[in-house]
């Protein structure tokens, strides 16, 4: 089996050329189509869930594959020791509002927990990119999660949903920062210490949060459910619950925080 590093080589280079594709579309009005669930999938979104697919199963015939637009039907889980994880445009409605924060999101997951991701903001000129063993780079430099000291207001990116809920329980203690509709992106935001913390809504699907798992935890942070759990990912995909991501010296008081919120908070 091939080592982390020619995975992520693989995926990084794949999720590049997907970002590129996804620009031809961005701000260009591409067809809109609805899913279950009010969801918009565009032409865009399609074209670049193919560019991957063929050019990451070409090169890894023996690993199983997990998309965002897969069908329910073709949702099972394979017997491929390692398996792709793939959103091709994570932040679709921001896509086609001509805003800026999407992105690429593609993981490659082994033994339930990701092994190499690559998260490519490709309108913002930004490339995470990590592997288990390596700590989590942007464009090339190393990331930190941050460092904030106990009396220093938590920054902190949350759906909108929350922000009433959390501010009302934290007071000056929280500084809430714009909300980033990709979850993939916010994610890598923890990861590159550019905001202390954030929490996901309970139903976010695998595909939305596998590679910024990583990028996270090689970067001195955790993402976890409200009772410190690490996520699991499995080939047929599942969604999750309330789930925690901060830097590991925030941690404890983000896990209060995320007290307030009940488990039934809609996606």
């Amino acid at each position: 089996m091939t080592g982390f590093a020619e995975d992520l080589a693989l995926i990084s280079q794949a999720a590049k050329a997907a970002g590129d594709l996804a620009m031809r579309y961005f701000r260009q009005d591409p067809k809109v189509w609805w899913k279950e669930g009010d969801s918009p999938v565009s032409e865009a979104d399609y074209a670049v869930d193919a560019l991957l697919k063929q050019t990451l199963l070409d090169a890894r015939p023996g690993y199983g594959w997990l998309s965002e637009e897969m069908q329910s039907a073709d949702l099972q889980d394979v017997g491929s020791a390692r398996f792709f994880v793939v959103d091709p445009i994570d932040g679709t409605r921001a896509f086609l509002r001509g805003e800026d924060t999407w992105c690429v999101s593609v993981a490659v997951v082994e033994n339930g927990r990701p092994v190499a991701g690559v998260i490519a903001a490709t309108a913002l000129g930004e490339h995470f990119e990590v592997t288990a063993d390596t700590p989590t780079r942007m464009n090339g430099v190393v990331c930190r999660a941050s460092s904030p000291g106990p009396d220093d207001a938590l920054r902190l990116a949350v759906p909108d949903s929350m922000r009433k809920r959390l501010h009302e329980a934290a007071g000056d203690g929280v500084l809430l920062e714009k909300a980033v509709p990709s979850l993939a992106y916010r994610l890598a935001l923890v990861a590159a210490g550019r905001i202390d913390g954030t929490l996901v809504r309970p139903r976010a699907n695998d595909w939305d949060i596998a590679a910024a798992d990583l990028l996270i935890e090689r970067a001195g942070g955790l993402l976890s459910d409200r009772h410190g759990a690490a996520s699991l990912y499995r080939s047929r995909g599942k969604r999750h619950g309330l789930l925690v991501a901060s830097s590991l010296s925030a941690r404890d008081r983000v896990r209060r925080l995320a007290d307030v919120i009940p488990d039934r908070t809609e996606t």
